[in-house]
């Protein structure tokens, strides 16, 4: 990928010069805090004036108020190395930044503004996002990258399809698969460009197997992820959606084992991407599970969204927010107990859908979870909010 060859003369705070600052930090604070006020608000101890039911604010939150924000700090970064055009940065950023926080008061004020006022704020962050990302990639000509904009259009529609049946029906079961899935196929896609990319320049001054480059094995697994999840979010008991499910675990298995990650293990940096995507195979397994009515639903979900996307989004905002303000590519020790407690609340929880180990077990699941987002944002707030070190260039392999 060629580098950003240059950037606008900018002379604001350090946290507008770049989309990754703020909205990485904002992700990960978002991520933490937000733990620490549902655990409560679902045992009845504490009151939201939302006008969601405490899971249905949780899995919104989760999905389109941390997830979207690590999202859009990916695409705003990623995106110039793609089509070598000038970030978003100053005031367009700051727009972008008030309307995802502006999302975040409506939904969580919505019994009070009510349900449609709290859905056409929420909706603006993403229709932004879209537009800017559609803008700089057909300015750019980088057609192949589209598809990450239909994807991003997409999340807009889950949005407002999770608005609508909850404030019409009360309940989400159709939106938050459909949220999911959507987020599931852009986990997908963003990882298989930037774990073989990032492992195989790792790898390459040392002898031994390297990752296979994305290829027509991928495009498969693709592919056939789109229809495995269809007949999830459609019809999700079915017994062809669990063959489905159970079929994609072993491709995605597969898929990773391609990457060549037991030979990065001594790299924290690389091996957690790797850790993050083997979440994706056993969240696709305990799905198929939970078709076959063997299992509760629940812990398929959480590997794929506690484990899969909160591993992944700290794998991958410690990683640009280290290399595009000019630090060492290396995990501290504060980046290596993020990965470690997310790691661990990922697999508590999990454990806890399953009905295995103690009652509180939950909650040892959602501090953990929590913590591991919280350490990030005080570690990273330095880098995120300060200037850039200065005889260092951004990293150019890869998508970020």
């Amino acid at each position: 990928m060629a580098p950003i060859p240059r950037l606008r003369a900018y002379d604001g705070p350090a946290v507008l010069s770049y989309g990754f600052r703020p909205l990485f930090l904002l992700a990960a604070l978002q991520a933490g805090l937000t733990i620490l006020v549902w655990l409560p608000f679902v045992s009845g101890h504490l009151t939201v004036p939302t006008a969601f039911a405490p899971i249905d604010w949780h899995i919104h939150e989760m999905l389109f108020g941390y997830q979207v924000a690590a999202i859009g700090g990916f695409l705003l970064t990623a995106i110039p190395n793609w089509t070598g055009r000038l970030p978003v940065q100053g005031m367009p950023l700051l727009g972008l930044v008030l309307s995802w926080l502006a999302g975040r008061v409506a939904v969580t004020a919505s019994a009070l503004i009510g349900w449609r006022l709290a859905m056409a704020i929420d909706a603006l962050f993403l229709l932004l996002l879209a537009a800017a990302a559609a803008r700089e990639i057909v300015a750019g000509r980088n057609w192949r990258n589209l598809k990450v904009v239909v994807l991003v259009a997409l999340l807009l529609v889950a949005n407002l399809a999770f608005h609508l049946e909850a404030g019409l029906t009360g309940s989400t079961e159709f939106s938050r698969r459909f949220a999911i899935a959507v987020v599931l196929m852009l986990v997908m896609l963003i990882a298989g460009r930037i774990v073989p990319s990032f492992t195989r320049n790792w790898l390459a001054p040392r002898k031994g197997r390297l990752p296979v480059p994305f290829g027509g094995y991928d495009k498969i697994v693709l592919a056939g992820s789109v229809v495995a999840l269809g007949l999830w979010v459609a019809v999700p008991e079915m017994f062809a959606t669990a063959i489905a499910l159970a079929v994609l675990a072993v491709l995605h298995l597969i898929r990773l084992a391609r990457w060549a990650g037991e030979r990065c293990w001594r790299n924290p940096l690389l091996i957690i991407l790797h850790v993050a995507y083997l979440f994706m195979p056993l969240g696709f397994g305990l799905t198929a599970l939970a078709s076959f009515g063997l299992i509760a639903p629940g812990a398929g979900i959480h590997a794929w969204t506690a484990g899969a996307f909160g591993t992944m989004t700290l794998a991958v905002m410690s990683r640009a927010s280290l290399g595009h303000t000019g630090r060492p590519l290396t995990a501290t020790a504060a980046t290596q107990a993020c990965y470690v407690l997310v790691v661990v609340g990922s697999v508590a929880r999990i454990c806890s859908a399953l009905g295995h180990g103690p009652a509180g077990l939950l909650h040892v699941a959602g501090l953990s979870w929590s913590l591991a987002f919280i350490v990030f944002a005080l570690a990273y707030w330095p880098a995120l909010t300060g200037s850039r070190l200065s005889g260092k260039a951004a990293p150019t392999s890869g998508a970020a």
